[in-house]
């Protein structure tokens, strides 16, 4: 194997453990990701650490600083509700591009993955799981420019969501499982008009709910 193939493999490796640890909140917004720790940690050189950061950057997990390195973006009050503004209008329309093409193993899978969201109180787990089943319902849409930008856009809401549904506790529940029921109906039924119309409206929900709780923007980061 070539020295290229080898810190190619390691940056995806190193970005993989990063990934996960942003999406489960152990770096929290404004963490500054020190490249020797991580290096020292996983093993790795510092070359494929960069590269691991900058294939986070693109999806919008880090951002590069000039001369400071990197760190997990954070998003103040104002910035978090064009951002969920944003999800109100691109996600119906990723989810009227993908459900034409959805097919019944698709239908099983969001099913089942819903089964388990309504089984699971751990706020991981749930959080881990509903991004499956959202992110599986845009799927099949083929259209890059649009499911780039959802994703990254999903990315930089997981820390806020998490921290909301920890404060929410199981009073939020119920109305989850209710919403994501009535959009798989939709989806069963290939009705793009109200899958879209269930999908903005439980958007809406949390960004009006996030907007009450001031405290989840507490800066929580580590010192630079």
């Amino acid at each position: 194997m070539t020295d290229d193939a080898v810190d190619g493999a390691a940056s995806v490796r190193v970005a993989a453990y990063l990934r996960q640890a942003i999406l489960d909140g152990e770096l929290p917004p404004g963490h500054r990701i020190r490249q020797h720790e991580v290096a020292e940690r996983l093993g790795a050189s510092r070359l494929p650490v960069r590269e691991a950061l900058r294939m986070l950057a693109a999806e919008g997990l880090t951002e590069l600083e000039p001369n400071k390195g990197a760190r997990v973006p954070r998003l103040g009050p104002h910035e978090l509700d064009v951002v969920y503004r944003m999800r109100e209008r691109l996600e119906p329309l990723a989810l009227a591009e993908s459900l034409p093409r959805l097919d019944d193993a698709d239908l099983a899978e969001l099913t089942a993955v819903q089964d388990a969201i309504e089984r699971h109180t751990d706020v991981t787990e749930f959080l881990r799981l509903d991004r499956q089943f959202h992110l599986l319902s845009y799927s099949r849409c083929d259209t890059e420019p649009l499911a780039g930008v959802v994703v990254r856009l999903w990315n930089s809401t997981q820390y806020y969501r998490r921290t909301y549904m920890t404060l929410s506790g199981e009073s939020r529940r119920w109305v989850v499982n209710a919403e994501h029921q009535l959009l798989l109906d939709a989806v069963r039924r290939r009705d793009p008009v109200d899958a879209g119309r269930v999908l903005e409206g439980h958007i809406r929900r949390t960004r009006v709910e996030l907007s009450r709780h001031p405290e989840i923007f507490t800066d929580r980061s580590t010192p630079p």
